[in-house]
């Protein structure tokens, strides 16, 4: 197990419990969620070491892995999804000043979003953990992927715009990923990240129970401000700050089935569009938060 003494953020000593939630997903066991009272950022805490977690993601549910459309929860995953993927084109597109050019999308599952970003004629590779992601990305859309460890084997400066959608929380060296990442870009170029927000309306009622706490696959729990203070950390200049304003609905549906709710799809569905409502007028209360990241010219 990994444990941290000081927060893996700003290295003060002055870290204490928050709250214990389950992994209703694989394993139901229970973890605990760490919280600094100096930068007040939020980490997992005694989570599996890197060749040990592997078993957390071992499941025919996992959509990101298996496209899987079993279950209300993986239809409703599937449907956002490609509402969104047009929406994420527009925001590379617009955020980078391209309407063309080198693309690395690293987490890159089945690859839908890579596939979309070809077809709008951008180079793309991908890197994908699982291999059986890996190889449906290959079969169903010709996109090279590559495993992780790949990385470090690119060329400094080759790519005008790297993406991590809801994948920087799973790794286990966040600051060894991005400065790899800040070397492979090219100087002015951008780095879209997408996460699950902490301090979002979502995460404060269900506690718990919020389903995008994920444990123990999800290691990092960032809100704007200590994402902020991360990428500053990082070497890269912060410029953005956008929403996912659809993952709100899958993520208040799911917490709602953890809670055992009668009828928690109906019950998550209209919990998730108060919230959605409420972000509108502050969206760094959001559900999933989109940082756009540039790297020093």
């Amino acid at each position: 197990m990994v444990h941290h003494n000081v927060c893996p953020l700003c290295s003060s000593e002055k870290t204490g419990l928050l709250l214990k939630c389950n992994d209703h997903f694989v394993s139901s066991e229970e973890f605990s969620l760490f919280k600094c009272r100096e930068c007040n950022f939020i980490f997992t805490e005694d989570y599996p070491e890197e060749d040990e977690i592997g078993r957390y993601y071992e499941s025919e549910d996992y959509i990101s892995h298996s496209d899987t459309s079993k279950g209300f929860s993986n239809k409703l995953y599937r449907l956002a999804r490609s509402l969104m993927l047009r929406r994420k084109r527009n925001l590379i597109i617009k955020s980078s000043g391209l309407k063309k050019g080198n693309l690395l999308d690293i987490g890159s599952g089945t690859g839908y979003f890579a596939s979309e970003m070809k077809k709008a004629g951008w180079q793309v590779k991908g890197i994908e953990i699982n291999e059986k992601a890996r190889d449906f990305s290959r079969s169903h859309f010709g996109i090279e992927i590559d495993s992780p460890h790949a990385l470090s084997t690119y060329d400094s400066d080759s790519f005008d715009c790297i993406t991590l959608w809801h994948v920087l929380e799973h790794f286990h060296d966040p600051f060894k990923y991005m400065s790899e990442i800040l070397r492979v870009l090219k100087p002015g170029a951008y780095c879209v990240i997408a996460l699950p927000n902490s301090s979002s309306y979502d995460a404060n009622y269900y506690k718990g129970f919020w389903a995008a706490w994920d444990v123990p696959r999800h290691l990092w729990h960032f809100c704007p401000d200590t994402f902020v203070l991360f990428a500053g950390k990082t070497g890269f200049i912060s410029e953005d700050l956008k929403v996912l304003p659809l993952d709100v609905f899958y993520i208040s549906q799911l917490s709602e089935k953890y809670k055992n709710s009668s009828l928690s799809f109906l019950t998550g569905i209209t919990k998730g569009l108060l919230f959605a409502i409420l972000s509108l007028f502050n969206k760094k209360r959001s559900s999933s938060v989109i940082y756009i990241l540039r790297k020093p010219a």
